[in-house]
């Protein structure tokens, strides 16, 4: 379990294909901290740790998680939002993220506004009843909070500090970014369908 509060950015340092998996191994700040075995996401997708080498560690993505991320189309040199499996001893910053994405959307715009930044997104009007005004969200592994949804759209606002520390200072209209919708608005959509 995850809160969507990044830790450091990592940056892809080499893709290695082994049939249908996809091994990346990732320099961070962090990497000589992790163990094999451990649970961490990079831009939002849970992943475990499988190596260590001095300042980096592999992870190895499955078709299911290539097929729902932007992972699928993946390279070296881009950078990735990471974070640690959240401890019951710290407090819940962002909101509960399962490190389980629910599929890509593209960000349509990028709006610098003289202290903040406004970004939309594009995403698949199946899961519309998902999204409410103020709810939580997880884009790239970053909690954050929903502003205007519409039926395929919906924006939000980014701090100065969120753009110096994740990747969305690099994000740009035109790509593509993994979302997981609320745990919560899941659970409650779940219910409400088999209840009918």
């Amino acid at each position: 379990m995850f809160t969507g509060i990044v830790e450091c950015l990592g940056r892809i340092e080499a893709v290695e294909r082994e049939g249908t998996n996809v091994h990346l191994w990732v320099s961070s700040p962090i990497s000589d901290e992790l163990k094999v075995d451990q649970s961490v996401a990079h831009d939002g997708v849970c992943l475990t740790v499988t190596a260590l080498q001095p300042g980096r560690h592999a992870v190895t993505l499955v078709a299911e998680s290539l097929q729902r991320s932007h992972f699928r189309e993946i390279k070296a040199g881009r950078p990735v939002n990471i974070e640690r499996a959240v401890s019951l001893q710290h407090r819940l910053d962002g909101h509960l993220v399962q490190g389980h994405v629910d599929g890509v959307m593209t960000c349509i715009g990028r709006e610098d506004r003289d202290g903040s930044w406004w970004f939309t997104f594009r995403f698949d009007p199946a899961s519309a009843h998902l999204l409410i005004d103020k709810g939580s969200i997880c884009i790239n592994g970053v909690s954050l909070t929903v502003i205007q949804p519409t039926r395929e759209t919906f924006s939000v606002t980014i701090i100065p500090y969120t753009i110096d520390h994740t990747t969305f200072g690099s994000l740009m209209p035109g790509d593509l970014c993994n979302v997981e919708f609320d745990l919560v608005a899941k659970y409650l959509a779940r219910w409400r369908e088999l209840d009918n």
